[in-house]
């Protein structure tokens, strides 16, 4: 019992002995490193990885995007863990103050870089990195401090000096840990850079190291992502299958399965029915119930890129009301309207898919501009196409035996009449099943059968449109015998621009179907061109239609080949047509943008055929459009649109069409469009810039009789500007012998004052030497400062020494990048200017009383 109780105090003693921290004995540094590991270090490291949880829940994941290694630390989710990183740095501080000669000092002052490099204090972190680097004895610890360096340099921006890092750790020896996270964080680097072929590189370095705890599955999806990005396919798909292997995540996995048939090799029908049966198997997993619009897109997209349409269009439509995701409904109309314009060349229906994908895409959508601005050229190119197969049909109908051309009419309402009710029988059905929802309008719900080219009674919207141009021309007529002679009004000649939309007939509701049915034919037959001149106006429609067409393409939507074809179809069509020779040096234009060797025939075509054409002398002649009057009759009917909406309030387009108008060149008329251009500026920019303009164009004009009109305005704006100066009791008053001063005011932000004065005193020493003249600087307000000479005895020499200094600034561009204002001013309304801080007033004053040279 004694021997026991001897034993225990010796254990004590020697316990004891080992709690000093300057002991190095083999019991006492046994002591310190159990206690620093299992302690305060423990509880560091396990604080840390709490917190870098969080960091990594921050994660928004778009899996449409390749998705991010690392979230990009944030000072303001910092701010929610800050009490988390300043327990983590106070007890690894514990170990390090308590334990100095444990193993573990290291690892603590890591744990203290990363508490401060996730609080976003990157300069401690740095410090703290290079101080572990540079006393560390352990190979394996500096290698991880200077990955965590790496790092903290690029949260911090400073991308060279990560890349000087990563230089000197691929001349050491690391261990496999800490070559994992090298490659980790250079992938890193280089996603933020967007340099995906280094990104890609570096996490194929990564596989072989990577364990299931670094989420491999993600890493592999991402490998995969990027390699779909460069277009390496098969290699995309190998990582996407290696992805599904590790079982990851459900949306990982969902996204790997989705994106793998994207990427998969068709051989023979056997894969393409593989990757059908792979979208099925999705589409019935009800876990996939929230991602249907996207499953419903994908396999859409893979019938497209496959030349199924129909399977396509069918997909895009059921992607587009599968989900709620208002990016991916967009992105099906979009495809809709693509398809159905440059495949199947239905442009009524192309037309309101494209609307409704511009109503549905957000703004920040990639090409959203341009597809905004197809959707609204689609407008007007609708009209032009449903005119071209209007006016046809009438043609062809004028062609055919009365008798037999009332029996195809009366069959083909019989036709539209059933499909007018299996139709509404479809949407009844549907509007059941979707709770009484009205989605008729919806352009999901149209189906191909009621737009055709082919035939214009297929062609649901057409004939509406014929029937409501009809009886706006004609009215509501009684059919009978010489019809015309009964009418008292006089034919109107059709609009250029016929409107091609889905309009319900204007039919009176008590109207049985087949009396409707047999309204329309006879409202047909009335407008059939019948005789000659009638042929001809129809004809007429359609040779404007085709050249409008052509522009459409050429000048709008730049697709040079279609309006080639377009172009040639007129030609073609119409081969003495008076738009020969303007198609022709078009034709020339596009072929000498496209070198496809045609642009010599259209040349000689030109000059051979149509030598006196304006378009030819335009060809001989660059210069030739501002020699002749062809480019004024444009700028005066472009004027027209522009002047109408300037009274209708819609500036922004007046102001496209003016500079397209201008973009013609220099003509007689363009006093007309710069004066509409000071008026458009009246109506959107302050006062001061509508009279300098007005002054402007009065110099440029002095001899055109819009001179007095300027000259009039200007005087209304100078009593409007006088009447606002006056309710503000601003009174400057001008005086030509009262002393002068000589004022530049500038910004005080740009911190010129300085440099102002110097110019101003080594302009003194060299223009007036011996003079008296003084500079100073005055704070006017928070914004404003003047630099100032004073004083001049009168306005003559103060204006002199204002034109001979601004005439150097013209050649000095020191102050060029400053924005400041050079006057004079006398010193009583110098007084005024301080005590009511109106600078633009007095500038306006000033431009107005004083004659300088520089103005």
């Amino acid at each position: 019992m004694k021997a026991f109780f001897s034993v225990g105090i010796l254990c004590a003693l020697a316990f004891f002995v080992g709690c000093s921290s300057e002991q190095t004995s083999l019991t006492g540094n046994a002591y310190h490193n159990v206690t620093a590991h299992f302690n305060s270090y423990y509880y560091a490291k396990e604080i840390i990885k709490e917190v870098e949880e969080t960091i990594l829940s921050s994660l928004d994941d778009d899996h449409n995007q390749i998705l991010r290694l690392s979230p990009k630390l944030d000072t303001i989710l910092a701010k929610s863990y800050s009490k988390d990183t300043e327990e983590a740095i106070k007890m690894a501080s514990i170990s390090i103050q308590r334990h100095p000669n444990s193993k573990w000092v290291d690892d603590s002052y890591l744990m203290v870089g990363l508490a401060r490099l996730y609080s976003c204090d990157y300069q401690n972190a740095i410090q703290t990195f290079k101080y572990v680097n540079t006393k560390s004895t352990d190979n394996n610890t500096r290698h991880e401090a200077l990955i965590y360096l790496a790092r903290t340099f690029i949260e911090n921006e400073e991308f060279e000096k990560a890349e000087e890092v990563f230089l000197f750790l691929a001349k050491e020896d690391l261990n496999k840990n800490n070559a994992k996270k090298l490659y980790l964080l250079k992938a890193y680097h280089y996603q933020t850079l967007e340099d995906y072929n280094n990104m890609v590189y570096n996490l194929t370095q990564a596989d072989t190291l990577l364990s299931n705890s670094d989420e491999k599955g993600r890493i592999y999806f991402i490998v995969g992502q990027v390699y779909q990005k460069l277009g390496f396919g098969s290699e995309a798909y190998n990582y996407y299958r290696k992805c599904i292997a590790t079982n990851p995540a459900y949306e990982i996995d969902f996204y790997a399965r989705l994106n793998l048939a994207q990427v998969a090799r068709l051989d023979d029908v056997r894969d393409v029915k593989t990757v059908r049966n792979t979208f099925a198997k999705m589409l019935d997993d009800s876990k996939n119930a929230e991602f249907r619009d996207k499953i419903y897109y994908e396999l859409a997209e893979f019938e497209r890129k496959q030349g199924h349409l129909e399977e396509a269009i069918e997909n895009y439509k059921y992607a587009a009301h599968a989900g709620l995701s208002k990016r991916i409904q967009g992105s099906s109309y979009l495809r809709l309207g693509q398809i159905h314009f440059d495949s199947l060349k239905k442009y009524s229906l192309a037309k309101n898919y494209y609307d409704s994908a511009v109503t549905s895409l957000p703004p920040d959508f990639e090409d959203y501009a341009s597809i905004k601005k197809r959707q609204e050229i689609l407008g007007e190119f609708v009209k032009y196409t449903d005119t071209i197969a209007w006016q046809d049909s009438l043609l062809y109908m004028a062609s055919l035996d009365s008798l037999e051309l009332r029996s195809q009419l009366d069959s083909t309402m019989a036709d539209r009449r059933r499909l007018a009710e299996v139709e509404d029988n479809k949407r009844k059905r549907r509007r059941a099943q979707s709770g009484g929802g009205n989605n008729q309008n919806n352009p999901f719900f149209l189906d191909d059968s009621q737009s055709t080219n082919d035939w214009y009674f297929g062609n649901l919207s057409a004939v509406s449109l014929g029937q409501s141009e009809f009886q706006r021309i004609w009215g509501r007529i009684t059919l009978e015998d010489n019809w015309r002679r009964s009418n008292k009004s006089t034919i109107n000649e059709l609009e250029e621009t016929i409107i091609a939309s889905s309009e319900a007939t204007d039919i009176e509701s008590e109207t049985s179907a087949a009396d409707e049915g047999a309204n329309e034919v006879n409202q047909i037959f009335a407008q059939l061109p019948l005789t000659d001149e009638a042929k001809e106006k129809s004809l007429a429609q359609i040779e404007d239609a085709y050249f409008n067409l052509g522009d459409i393409y050429f000048l709008k939507l730049g697709e040079k080949q279609n309006a080639t074809d377009t172009y040639h179809t007129l030609l073609n069509r119409f081969p003495t047509t008076e738009l020969k020779p303007e198609v022709l040096y078009k034709l020339y234009l596009i072929s000498n943008e496209t070198r496809d060797g045609k642009a010599d025939s259209y040349y000689q075509d030109l000059v051979n055929n149509h030598p006196n054409s304006n378009f030819t002398k335009i060809l001989l002649n660059p210069d030739y459009l501002k020699e002749t009057s062809i480019v004024t009759e444009k700028q005066e009917r472009i004027y027209k649109v522009a002047y109408e909406h300037y009274e209708n309030g819609h500036t922004k387009d007046a102001q496209i069409k003016l500079n397209e108008a201008k973009a013609l060149g220099e003509t007689w008329f363009s006093p007309q469009l710069d004066l509409l251009n000071i008026l458009i500026t009246g109506k959107t920019e302050d006062i001061n810039q509508y009279k300098l303009e007005l002054n402007a164009f009065i110099e440029k004009y002095p001899d055109d009789p819009l001179k007095s009109y300027a000259e009039k305005l200007l005087a209304s704006s100078n009593d409007l500007q006088e009447k606002l100066e006056k309710g503000r009791s601003i009174r400057y008053a001008k005086s030509t012998d009262e002393p002068h001063f000589f004022i530049i005011s500038h910004l005080q932000q740009n911190k010129i004052s300085d440099l102002l004065s110097k110019k101003l005193d080594e302009f003194i020493s060299q223009e007036y030497r011996g003079s008296k003249l003084a500079t100073s600087t005055l704070i006017m307000n928070e914004i404003y400062a003047l630099t100032i000479v004073s004083e001049f005895p009168d306005q003559l020499k103060a204006t002199e020494f204002f034109n001979k200094f601004t005439e150097q600034t013209t050649t000095d561009n020191t102050l060029s990048n400053y924005k400041i204002n050079i006057f004079v001013i006398t010193k009583n309304n110098s007084d005024i200017l301080y005590r009511t801080k109106a600078l633009d007033e007095y500038l306006t004053f000033f431009d107005r009383n004083y004659k300088v040279k520089n103005q």
